[in-house]
């Protein structure tokens, strides 16, 4: 077996040890340093949401990814600095709730069967494209599932983020995930196969 071993920096073995053994101060320090990076990451994509709750995101979202580091300390391997890992979890997290409060109050309409404006698109398009385009049209009404063909809609279509319509059908990102890839991988096989 020829395991390539990381080898930790002294800092970050420094945040492992105390964050490993629960040492007075370092749980809080990690909070501090994550409630930074999801400020910047909220106020990054801020527009035009009322500043006022924007601390609360940002401090909901450094919640959240204290909570994700902490369980996730076994799998740190030393490729970065410790610091520089534990940020992603702030950055992912904050990117996450300012996704979903930018469609707080938006309906998400799933309607499997509006796929008109594919064959609005298809109407001023090149011959060949036209034909792609009333293919996969096809596919999608007589091949896919009305699952599918809702989730396709949403995500593919609407622009809808995934963590947003995961939370509105009450299921998971990873489910979405496998349904969206089911999807794609039917349309393809039937533009493929009309191609033939």
């Amino acid at each position: 077996m020829n395991a390539t071993i990381e080898r930790i920096d002294s800092e970050s073995q420094r945040w492992l040890d105390d964050l490993t053994a629960r040492r007075a101060g370092a749980v809080e320090r990690l909070h501090e340093l994550l409630l930074g990076a999801a400020r910047f990451e909220v106020r990054r994509r801020a527009g035009t949401f009322v500043r006022e709750d924007l601390d609360d995101v940002a401090m909901q979202a450094a919640d959240d990814a204290l909570m994700a580091v902490l369980r996730k300390l076994d799998t740190f391997r030393g490729k970065s600095r410790f610091t520089t890992w534990a940020y992603k979890f702030a950055l992912l997290e904050a990117a996450v709730a300012m996704r979903r409060r930018a469609w707080q109050g938006r309906e998400v309409v799933l309607a499997p069967d509006d796929w008109s404006r594919l064959d609005v698109a298809a109407a001023s398009a090149e011959p060949e494209t036209r034909e792609l385009l009333a293919g996969i049209t096809s596919a999608v009404r007589n091949d896919l599932t009305p699952h599918q063909r809702a989730v396709l809609l949403a995500l593919a279509v609407d622009g809808v983020p995934i963590d947003v319509l995961a939370q509105r059908l009450d299921t998971t990102r990873g489910a979405l995930y496998k349904t969206l890839h089911d999807a794609r991988r039917k349309l393809r096989a039937c533009v493929e196969g009309a191609a033939s």
